[in-house]
């Protein structure tokens, strides 16, 4: 089976707890919306904090709204860069992850994990998941087209009431396949 479904590329950014909030941006600080993302309720923000590491630092915007959890996603080239030992891992399972020194312009935290390279996945409706006979965690593949076309295995499915019609994969995925935001793939499986 195959259907078409629009391509979000992810940047390096980060997703802050209300406690890590407080600390790196003052108590009580909210997030501001500087634009909305593909996925219901979630934007980046105006806000963004300084990645720090003995290679050099990075800046890292973060995305809201605020999580149960402190993560840091980051493309493979950013973590060679900035000297992290790159984990690839579902967004959300940071345990045992690396963790990174982060400074904001209130405070300073050292997140002892949450460092990733997140896995590339699909985001469904779950009218769209069972249109196809799709279910959360089922495993696919996605094809580009054009001159640079590749096909993306082993893309995970998630899907669920928050969950809005997007393939995301990172910026050097979409440097290699040639694909921006809004663009159109084809998932199969």
């Amino acid at each position: 089976m195959e259907f078409k479904l629009v391509a979000g590329i992810s940047a390096r950014h980060g997703h802050l707890t209300r406690e890590s909030m407080d600390i790196l941006f003052g108590k009580g600080s909210e997030l501001h919306v500087k634009k909305p993302i593909g996925q219901p309720g979630q934007f980046a923000s105006e806000e963004q904090v300084t990645m720090v590491t003995d290679k050099g630092e990075m800046k890292i915007r973060i995305i809201g709204p605020l999580r149960p959890y402190d993560q840091v996603e980051l493309t493979m080239s950013d973590a060679r860069k900035i000297g992290i030992k790159s984990v690839l891992r579902d967004s959300g399972d940071v345990k045992g992850t690396p963790g990174v020194h982060l400074v904001g312009p209130k405070g300073e935290l050292d997140l002892p994990m949450g460092v990733i390279v997140a896995s590339r996945h699909i985001h469904l409706y779950p009218e769209t998941a069972a249109k196809y006979g799709l279910k959360n965690k089922d495993i696919v593949s996605v094809v580009t087209e054009g001159p640079r076309a590749v096909r993306f295995d082993n893309v995970l499915v998630r899907t669920g009431p928050d969950h809005a019609d997007e393939c995301h994969i990172d910026v050097d995925e979409g440097n290699a396949s040639d694909l921006k935001t809004g663009d159109m793939i084809k998932v199969v499986w």
